[in-house]
């Protein structure tokens, strides 16, 4: 089981998720609202691959998983360019390079789930 706190409406909620649950009901039941939110928990990051990570983080904007990795270690990106694209909520989300640099490190795989705030890469 997975704790998540959910914002809806500006209304809290902590939520517990069951893996594994594949039956008709559903798999998490909303609490009562709470009065402040707390952070939520941030996934541990892969060590990088080419062994030295850059000083520029791409980092996820939402929680999801990697539906696909753009680049490669030692590419060329300029500003805008997409480096991940998650998927969330079966939308494909881009994840852009904040600046020009060039791929330091790619932190993450194909079908790895990601909690928003997790490192994807680094920019030199």
């Amino acid at each position: 089981m997975k704790n998540y706190t959910i914002t809806v409406n500006g209304n809290v909620y902590d939520v517990v998720v069951e893996e594994g649950a594949s039956s008709g009901a559903p798999a998490a039941a909303p609490a009562a609202p709470k009065a402040a939110p707390k952070a939520a928990p941030k996934a541990a990051a892969k060590p990088a691959a080419s062994g030295a990570a850059g000083s520029v983080k791409v980092e996820a904007g939402a929680a999801g998983k990697v539906f696909a990795v753009e680049v490669k270690v030692g590419q060329a990106v300029k500003a805008g360019d997409t480096v991940v694209v998650l998927e969330a909520m079966k939308m494909e989300i881009p994840v852009v390079a904040p600046q020009d640099g060039t791929v330091a490190s790619v932190d993450v795989s194909v079908g790895d789930p990601v909690e928003a705030g997790a490192l994807l890469a680094t920019l030199n």
